[in-house]
């Protein structure tokens, strides 16, 4: 605000003033968090986005000032000019509780209504209605301080990959729609009626492109773009911290990563992290953890009874063993003293991932469980010894295929977790995961699908098994996780037309559709192409992560909800038919899937 306008230029924020400033003259500029007239005198909370300072009017200020300030009501931004003060009565949870300013001058620059809630942290309103006055929610210190977080990750990473030598490259946002996984958001184009251009779900393609370009090491804070179903840690437009690097090899990519990421826990956190980080194979991290993004945080990890399984007469153990599956077990520390309704709950979690049932047994010397009927006394005893219970523990089993038994034993194996409290958001362990499978199997389309990406690049000694047996296909795949989320992923590329076109067949392209989508990248490797990788890191999910919020909507200044939709500002909204006709666009009557009840809209 220039001094022009209010007679006043701002000194200094709020929320930055010490007992070393006493005795300062100051100009604070802000809003009205409280204000208190206890009649003779006047308190009112300053408040900016460096924090909250007391404001005081006393008897002795001029007639003016009084009146002003008894109009004052919460979220009225302010001007205040006056002295800093050591305050009578400190208040040891407010950075600035021992001091205080006293007002000389004091200006209502405008006024507020009464906001629909409290600009609080702890309050209570309903993330719908936070989300439809946005703006309002964003004054809340907790969601300024994400937001000044996200701002210093950013820099962090501009400054770190500045100083590795890296070039920040902005990519295209209108660009080709390629098959990528996700579906496309489409933008129709006006001059070619029937054609559209597609936001890009990541860069991929382009930074491909500047490596053969010649630019060796290319990073970007990127925007990007997925038209797929919601959750806590997803949404439709998204940031990733993007990298690409030539004549590299795994290792080299991720000891850039490692490097960045402990940089931005020393810069953010003050924290030093143990490098290198840990590496787990793909095979390793599913067999003992259950997942692909293992949380470290807590044990429990999965333990294999097949053998076990074999010697008892139990039908389900006999079926699962028959049919080239296996039989696991997770022990849950203490999980005696569950009752039969929290065991079941976890029956069911199983259950959610496709497993037909949870079978459990605590070998206590009274055992309980759910097929004690098929065990005898040595049965438990000889249990108990392999997977390590005591008698206080519950053992929680599941007989299936390889995926079916490690997804529900894995998400078992955080419900405990967490019912136990063993996870705690301020304890932080990395890990990466590697050699993940080329290829999984999809039912629902009969045949092989890339894992990651088609320009992802196989082992080198898988390379026979690519035709022969697809399942076997190792990838130069590499994921970064954090406290059980993934934080990041990347590869190494294929830089090689024939194998480029290898795979595209594998995956179902024939030559023409090959080259119908990706023909300006399979032109481009006609001419020279550097060995090449890179990774990116989701910047909202890692800002999540080190706030330890509960979603990325809380570290994204203006999300979207559940069905993509954006309650401040009602998008996306019908448009005027000329648009439509200029586009060469008709709306076919259909059935609107909104729904009219935002509190559902934000639910995960």
């Amino acid at each position: 605000m220039s001094e022009s306008i209010l007679g006043m230029k701002r000194t200094d924020m709020c929320g930055t003033l010490r007992e070393s400033d006493i005795g300062k003259e100051v100009t604070l500029m802000g809003w009205c968090h409280k204000a208190r007239d206890l009649g003779g005198l006047t308190f009112i909370t300053l408040r900016d986005r460096s924090g909250e300072v007391q404001i005081v009017i006393t008897p002795e200020s001029p007639e003016d000032i009084k009146q002003k300030a008894s109009k004052i009501r919460s979220e009225f931004v302010l001007a205040v000019q006056g002295k800093v003060e050591r305050r009578s009565a400190p208040n040891e949870k407010m950075p600035t509780g021992m001091i205080e300013v006293t007002v000389s001058d004091l200006r209502i620059i405008s006024e507020s209504e009464t906001p629909p809630f409290y600009i609080e942290d702890d309050n209570t309103a309903n993330e719908a209605l936070r989300l439809k006055y946005r703006y309002l929610d964003l004054r809340r210190p907790v969601m300024q301080n994400n937001m000044m977080l996200r701002h210093r990750i950013a820099k962090s990473a501009r400054d770190y990959f500045d100083e590795k030598g890296f070039l920040e490259i902005e990519t295209p946002m209108l660009g080709k729609s390629t098959p990528e996984g996700a579906r496309d958001y489409l933008v129709p184009s006006r001059v070619k009626n029937g054609s559209f251009f597609a936001l890009p779900q990541s860069p991929q393609l382009y930074k491909q492109l500047l490596m053969l370009a010649g630019y060796d090491r290319y990073m970007q804070i990127a925007r990007c773009f997925r038209d797929e179903d919601l959750r806590a840690d997803r949404q439709p437009e998204f940031t990733q911290m993007d990298l690409e690097m030539s004549f590299v090899d795994c290792d080299d990519v991720m000891e850039v990563t490692e490097g960045f990421v402990a940089r931005v826990f020393k810069d953010v956190l003050n924290i030093d992290i143990d490098l290198p980080i840990r590496r787990i194979p793909w095979q390793e991290a599913m067999e003992r953890y259950g997942s692909d993004k293992p949380d470290l945080r807590f044990g429990m990890e999965l333990q294999d009874i097949s053998d076990w399984a074999s010697g008892i007469d139990f039908v389900v153990f006999k079926n699962a063993l028959d049919e080239k599956g296996l039989v696991k077990a997770v022990v849950i520390p203490g999980g005696a003293a569950f009752s039969r309704k929290e065991i079941d709950a976890l029956g069911e979690v199983c259950k959610t991932y496709k497993a037909k049932g949870m079978a459990w047994v605590v070998p206590s010397e009274q055992p309980r469980g759910s097929f004690l009927k098929f065990l005898k006394p040595e049965d438990i005893s000889a249990l108990a010894s392999e997977v390590g219970a005591g008698a206080d523990d519950l053992i929680c089993i599941v007989a299936d295929n390889f995926k079916v038994v490690h997804d529900s034993l894995g998400q078992l194996r955080i419900a405990a977790a967490n019912k136990l409290g063993l996870i705690r958001k301020d304890d932080f362990k990395l890990c990466w995961v590697t050699e993940f499978p080329m290829f999984e199997w999809s039912d629902e389309e009969g045949r092989y699908m890339a894992m990651h990406h088609p320009f992802t690049c196989p082992m080198d000694e898988d390379l026979d098994h690519l035709e022969s047996d697809q399942g076997k296909v190792r990838s130069k795949a590499y994921d970064i996780v954090l406290n059980g989320c993934e934080l990041g992923g990347g590869s190494i590329r294929i830089h090689d037309r024939d194998l480029q076109m290898r795979i595209f067949k594998l995956l179902g392209f024939t030559a023409e559709s090959a080259q119908e989508q990706f023909g300006f990248l399979l032109d481009a490797f006609k001419y020279g192409v550097p060995p090449h990788g890179g990774l990116a890191i989701g910047l909202d999910r890692f800002v999540m992560l080190l706030t330890g919020a509960g979603s990325i909507r809380e570290v994204i200044a203006f999300p979207k909800v559940q069905n993509s939709s954006d309650l401040m500002t009602d998008a996306p909204s019908p448009v005027a038919e000329k648009q439509l006709e200029e586009l060469g666009i008709e709306v076919s009557a259909g059935t609107s899937s909104e729904d009219d009840d935002n509190d559902n809209l934000v639910m995960d």
